[in-house]
């Protein structure tokens, strides 16, 4: 009963007597039916751990798919074909990571088999070997590469280091590219990468006429996987072609990430 501002309550009898002993079976069956409930809901857990995983395998594929397509046009396909792929990816960032290459294990063959004299780069790129090479270890320099983009990279930092007068860089496949001149060296720095196995000795044998008195050819290839670590069969079949077909003067393989490879070898067995 209320009256005015002063409250008074009336306990509140229940209509029925509660049974302690059925509250326990209440909470016992409600306990139950949260074990019955996650066992239901447990199979479409399964499932949907299956999907992902599933999705995951498919995602896998499709990028291996993707990258095999890739090498393969790279190799295989049209100048245009890959010309355009080349360009794409120059243009944009995907190889940026490649500007500052000072430290690569090329430079001191290169350096001492040079000897002052002239360099043809065969899928030069960016420039780096142009304008990272010690500039009194070479009397001048032809980078020859496909894609615009990459030689558009080589020219500026030409003109960045001041090496116009014997930087030069020419838009061309490597592999039906003509020399006009011959050289002290003939470098082969990534771009082995991207010659067919059936077409290396062929192209070998082609540059060997450019090649002067005493002059070689330098190859350089990552023999394993610079993620996994694990070894490339197609890069190591090379080597062993190179090895058995060819006079090599240097073979030498660095204990570092990737097990960066460089022969040095001149025609002839």
């Amino acid at each position: 009963m209320i009256r005015g501002r002063n409250v008074s309550f009336e306990p509140i009898k229940a209509a029925v007597p509660i049974d302690p002993g059925a509250l326990v079976m209440l909470d016992r069956k409600a306990a139950f039916s949260d074990v019955n409930l996650r066992a239901d809901r447990a199979p479409f857990q399964e499932v949907r751990k299956q999907k992902s995983s599933l999705e995951i395998r498919k995602m896998y594929i499709v990028q291996r798919t993707m990258t095999f397509v890739r090498g393969f046009l790279l190799s295989y396909g049209p100048t245009k074909v890959k010309k355009a792929l080349w360009d794409k990816e120059f243009s944009g960032d995907k190889w940026n990571f490649i500007d500052d290459t000072a430290d690569d294990c090329i430079y001191p063959h290169l350096e001492k088999h040079a000897r002052g004299g002239d360099i043809l780069d065969l899928g030069c790129g960016p420039g780096n070997t142009a304008n990272e090479l010690a500039d009194k270890a070479y009397r001048s320099y032809l980078g020859v590469d496909i894609s615009e983009s990459a030689l558009a990279k080589g020219v500026r930092r030409t003109n960045e280091s001041g090496r116009t007068a014997k930087n030069r860089f020419v838009c061309s496949d490597f592999l039906s590219y003509m020399p006009t001149q011959k050289f002290d060296v003939i470098l082969f720095r990534e771009s082995m990468y991207h010659i067919p196995y059936g077409s290396v000795m062929e192209l070998l044998n082609k540059y060997s006429k450019y090649l002067k008195d005493g002059g070689v050819f330098i190859v350089r290839l990552y023999l394993g996987d610079r993620q996994s670590g694990k070894m490339k069969f197609r890069v190591k079949r090379k080597i062993d072609l190179i090895n058995t077909k060819f006079n090599v003067l240097e073979s030498i393989q660095y204990d570092t990430l990737g097990s960066p490879t460089v022969l040095v070898f001149r025609p002839g067995p």
